[in-house]
């Protein structure tokens, strides 16, 4: 993904313009998103204001709660999963697959975990998208 020889700067502008979803949210006890590339703000249809203002569980429809919160759940056990299949909804409605998504953890240089992220670059729009 990013190149060893990448300035920090341009590691950034490359993940942000990538053509695959990077998405991250925080620890809280109702993560918050924290990050979101331009293919993610294009998914769910928002903006970076409000992708960064919305919790992340909204990115799934109410009835596939249970099964976000289970990922969620073994990731946060075993560090990561790179197989991850789901149904996502943007803001407009939009309902979505994706798959083959990696989720890990994110922890800072002592291990205290700051969060999840996920990354995926098949999705697939459900009938009438």
């Amino acid at each position: 993904m990013v190149s060893d020889g990448m300035t920090d700067s341009e590691a950034a502008e490359y993940l942000y313009n990538a053509p695959f979803a990077l998405l991250s949210h925080n620890a809280e006890d109702s993560p918050i998103f924290t990050y979101a590339n331009k293919t993610a703000l294009l998914l769910f249809d928002l903006n970076w204001e409000q992708m960064t203002s919305m919790p992340s569980k909204h990115s799934a429809e109410f009835a596939d709660q249970a099964e976000r919160e289970a990922l969620l759940n073994k990731v946060r056990h075993y560090g990561y999963t790179d197989d991850y299949r789901g149904i996502r909804i943007s803001a407009t409605g939009k309902r979505f697959v994706i798959s083959k998504a990696t989720v890990w953890n994110l922890v800072d240089d002592q291990g205290s975990f700051l969060g999840q992220a996920a990354c995926f670059g098949e999705w697939t729009f459900l009938q009438g998208y």
